[in-house]
């Protein structure tokens, strides 16, 4: 059983770690965005924009270098990783940006609630981005 278990554990490394920085992910980034928003008073757009800065900087670190065990910074590597990263995140921020708009600003919806669903919906699409694309193992 406990073989099992680990082979599993082994099978699934990369999604597991990514679930578990992306909760770290998701974590800067509702924290920040409730400071900026309920804390600070700085509106709702911003406070969005500040947040999902703050969390792709620490999700690039920690994709690269622990869920997707990408460990080089040659200047070639760095040319595909970071603006293919940056490049996706952008793509996901534009929909979290527009989710959190639409819920809080339009619908007035609970920004604190509407963050946390955009960021489930947004770490789904950057992990396929980042498994099949950005930190595709060269085979």
């Amino acid at each position: 059983m406990v073989e099992k278990i680990r082979g599993l554990i082994i099978q699934y490394q990369d999604m597991i770690l990514y679930v578990f920085f992306g909760a770290l992910a998701t974590l800067v980034n509702t924290v920040s965005y409730y400071l900026c928003y309920n804390v600070f008073g700085v509106s709702n757009v911003p406070s969005v924009i500040i947040a999902w800065l703050l969390a792709v900087v620490f999700a690039f670190f920690t994709n690269k270098l622990w869920v997707f065990k990408s460990k080089s910074f040659a200047p070639e590597v760095l040319k595909h990783e970071i603006p293919t990263f940056f490049g996706a995140r952008l793509l996901t921020g534009l929909l979290d940006l527009g989710i959190m708009y639409l819920a809080v600003d339009v619908l007035h919806g609970n920004g604190t609630v509407w963050k946390l669903i955009s960021n489930v919906i947004v770490i789904v699409l950057n992990y396929i981005a980042s498994k099949l694309v950005i930190f595709k193992k060269k085979d």
